[in-house]
């Protein structure tokens, strides 16, 4: 039986594309920054999380969404609540899943969906569409008794294919948005699982919040889904997904190096002293040969703590005369 290959045709834009998705990726990477700023891979995350969310007309701003994460108490409907909890969880899932697995996907599906619906993490065994951010459908999903096939074949057509990654999960994107196999809760999914594939690829990606840009041309994201359903297709789509990445992987560069610079060289001296177990302000005045607690505080503490880099046991307390403080 001759296997299942989705229909796009791979053009010179799209390599054009790819190339300079490659070409930023290949300055990120040797500055390692990703790995030297917990802060901005945590703000990431809240932006993914958020914007993929109110991509799905979830109401929670940003500073809501960090105060659930948080543990804060937020006011705000109990879904969009809980709807941030489980994404937070399912993205906090990336480096543990495989994006090859379908048994994995749907176990994404049931982390993301729990408590939202009734079958998370099971395949639909109903009719559902496509609906746009104003509520209009554009794409009536295959029969549900088609589903479960459909899916399978995409699978076998991922592990199998030799395209390159960034239009390989643009193509498996679409093609499991077209197929829609859930219930509910598929643009999450698919949303989440092109970023577990490119991560598996390069691990950075777990940390580039893509989903944000894709918010931010919404109209566009549907647009494009629309035209490739019309022409039979996902050309219109990969383009588009390219050039998402593409400027969230800019954007990643400008802000790693807007962090970066904010590292001065008191900030070094303080990071190759410090441990990943708590200790005193005095331990580490002692550590790198300091009498002035007032430099220590100004030109080393509070600035490894603006970034990011170290923590804090009592951080309800920064003032605190039991306060310690160690690596992240």
């Amino acid at each position: 039986m001759e296997k299942y290959v989705p229909p796009y045709d791979i053009t010179e834009k799209m390599l054009e594309l790819a190339s300079e998705i490659m070409e930023i990726l290949g300055q990120l990477s040797n500055i390692r920054e990703m790995e030297k700023l917990p802060r901005l891979r945590r703000v990431n995350r809240i932006r993914s999380v958020q914007s993929s969310l109110a991509i799905e007309n979830n109401t929670l701003s940003l500073e809501q969404v960090t105060d659930v994460i948080d543990g804060k108490r937020v006011l705000g409907p109990q879904d969009d609540i809980l709807a941030v909890k489980n994404a937070f969880a399912a993205y906090r899932l990336l480096p543990d899943l495989d994006p090859f697995s379908l048994r994995d996907l749907k176990k994404a599906h049931g982390i993301l969906m729990n408590g939202l619906m009734e079958g998370a993490g099971e395949l639909r065994t109903g009719a559902v569409g496509v609906i746009d951010g104003q509520g209009k459908v554009i794409h009536i999903a295959p029969p549900q008794e088609l589903v479960a096939g459909l899916t399978e074949q995409l699978f076998d057509w991922l592990k199998t294919s030799k395209t390159q990654m960034l239009i390989r999960s643009s193509v498996f994107h679409y093609e499991f948005e077209f197929i829609h196999p859930f219930g509910d809760g598929n643009g999450r999914t698919g949303r989440l699982w092109q970023t577990a594939l490119l991560a598996s690829w390069k691990p950075i990606f777990e940390w580039i919040p893509i989903e944000s840009i894709i918010k931010d041309n919404q109209k566009e994201y549907y647009r494009a889904i629309q035209l490739s359903t019309s022409e039979g297709k996902s050309n219109r789509f990969i383009l588009f997904m390219l050039d998402i990445i593409k400027k969230a992987v800019f954007e990643l560069a400008k802000d790693s190096r807007r962090h970066q610079s904010h590292i001065n060289n008191q900030v070094r001296a303080l990071l190759s002293v410090i441990e990943s177990y708590p200790m005193t302000a005095l331990e580490l005045m002692e550590k790198l040969g300091l009498r002035s607690r007032a430099s220590f505080l100004k030109n080393y503490l509070q600035p490894a703590l603006q970034a990011g880099l170290i923590g804090m046991t009592a951080p309800e307390k920064p003032t605190s005369r039991n306060q310690r403080y160690f690596k992240l």
